[in-house]
């Protein structure tokens, strides 16, 4: 009796177990199917953002695409370059042997487009390169950017979208809109500084001060001086003297400023003319320089110049006689190097 109560409660667990499969995704742990293949009709599948191997299994077993999720996240363990699989909608096919459905994600063929924006850009740019990438209009972009709490941007910026449009990678699906992907970028951007416990009422003084120090360093180590710098000449309330912001402020390249630029009262982003940060954001900054300004370095520093334009050297200057000799170094660079 005791044998035939084992053999029906196993066949009940069975049982169970074939229901869940066809309910959930989940596998007998005791089986693990698998297509023999080729593989049938195309079928598109969304592998989400953060996907494990066994979420995107389930995903591939609801759609048809492999015989169950064990099999699948067997092979996917078994391919060491299963890491390499990307978010997005893929384009798989039908009842897929499990290893042949990880070779072809890995392939990372999606048919979303992915909208790449780098740090440091302007929102000018990012339009730009939005534009080129997802094929929206342009007209559709500028027109969204004209209301900027539509986006989801806070009312202490004052009307402006500069610094809130977080520069990263965006999937990009057919009916996604250009208000859609910028209000995706502003999210980004509110999630990011809430997730590091950043005061909302200084959300738009950080992302200045991050945008300064964006558009001033080009390695992640000097970005942390930059920011303690900055910190040190608003203490003493001195001139900033960003050429960056400057530039931004005169819609010209850093290169291009003349001594009228840096003359020019009324130009609100000359920080040579007018003390405190400048009215705005320059840019959109990463999150490395979000951290610079939010733990900057010890340090006395009040002066910074880039000594080598190609190598990107930097150098500190606590008083402004240091200072001149790391400018002279600047120039003698550049009278090398035309």
């Amino acid at each position: 009796m005791l044998l035939v109560a084992l053999v029906l409660v196993g066949g009940a667990g069975y049982a169970v177990w074939s229901n869940l499969e066809s309910l959930t995704g989940l596998t007998n742990p005791l089986e693990s199917k698998d297509f023999p293949g080729p593989g049938g009709d195309q079928v598109d599948v969304e592998i989400p953002e953060g996907a494990t191997g066994t979420a995107m299994g389930e995903a591939l077993y609801d759609a048809g695409v492999v015989a169950s999720v064990s099999a699948f996240t067997k092979a996917f363990e078994e391919n060491p370059d299963s890491v390499l699989i990307r978010p997005g909608t893929h384009t798989m096919l039908e009842e897929m042997p499990a290893s042949d459905a990880v070779a072809l994600l890995v392939k990372n063929d999606t048919v979303d487009l992915q909208l790449t924006i780098p740090e440091g850009y302007t929102a000018d740019q990012i339009v730009e390169r939005a534009v080129q990438v997802t094929g929206l209009p342009a007209k559709d972009f500028r027109a969204a950017l004209k209301d900027p709490a539509e986006l989801g941007v806070p009312k202490q910026a004052g009307g402006k979208v500069e610094g809130w449009l977080y520069p990263d990678t965006y999937m990009v699906k057919p009916d996604d809109t250009a208000a859609g992907l910028l209000t995706r970028m502003v999210d980004r951007t509110k999630g990011l500084l809430q997730e590091k416990g950043v005061p909302a009422g200084q959300w738009e003084s950080v992302l200045i001060k991050a945008s300064l120090v964006e558009r001033e360093g080009m390695h992640a180590e000097d970005k942390p001086k930059i920011a303690r710098a900055i910190e040190n000449r608003l203490d003493d309330k001195t001139f900033l003297e960003i050429d960056a912001a400057v530039a931004y402020g005169a819609d010209k390249p850093g290169t291009e400023l003349t001594r009228a630029d840096l003359n020019n009262a009324k130009n609100r982003y000359n920080t040579y003319e007018h003390t405190g940060l400048p009215p705005g954001p320059i840019a959109n900054p990463g999150e490395v320089s979000i951290d610079a300004v939010l733990n900057p370095a010890p340090g006395d520093w009040k002066f910074w110049v880039t000594v080598n334009l190609d190598t990107g050297e930097t150098k500190f200057a606590e008083d402004f006689q240091e200072h001149q000799r790391n400018v002279q170094e600047l120039r003698e660079w550049q009278a090398a190097n035309g």
